[in-house]
């Protein structure tokens, strides 16, 4: 074998605690809103967030924030969406995660479903549906700040 076929090998290198450490950072980047760029809000509530794992965890918001320029910080109003669902939801897409009580699961699945929330949308029904007539529709309104 000459000196060729020693430059044209191929190696592998593979980080062993890969999806650990990066579940890590997900929990820390939680309590840390220093690189937070939108914000979600309802009823009065609102949730600094990070574009890129809202866009992961979930379609609707990909959607919605790929249309908003980058140096804005867009806060986005969730109607019909209580603040503790929306505090279930940021848990479930930063910790993969979350506790939610026998009475408000139906809502909370309702929620995620309508925001698309990767890992809750594709999911077997719990219990049957309710009626039609407790269906939730979640208009998004934008409201965009420019960067400081």
């Amino acid at each position: 074998m000459g000196p060729q076929a020693v430059e044209d090998e191929n190696f592998c290198l593979r980080w062993n605690d890969y999806e650990e450490k990066y579940m890590e950072t997900f929990r820390t980047l939680r309590e840390d809103e220093h690189f937070a760029d939108v914000t979600l809000a309802c009823e009065g509530h609102s949730v600094k967030a990070h574009r890129i794992i809202l866009c992961a965890c979930s379609g609707y918001f990909g959607h919605i924030l790929r249309t908003i320029n980058p140096a804005q910080h867009p806060v986005l109003l969730l109607s019909d969406v209580r603040p503790t669902e929306l505090t279930a939801l940021m848990d479930f897409i930063y910790f993969g995660q979350v506790n939610v009580t026998q009475d408000s699961i139906q809502s909370f699945l309702k929620v995620a479903d309508k925001l698309k929330i990767k890992g809750l949308c594709e999911r077997a029904p719990i219990q049957p549906e309710p009626p039609l007539h407790s269906t939730i529709t979640l208009p998004v309104k934008v409201i965009l700040y420019k960067a400081c």
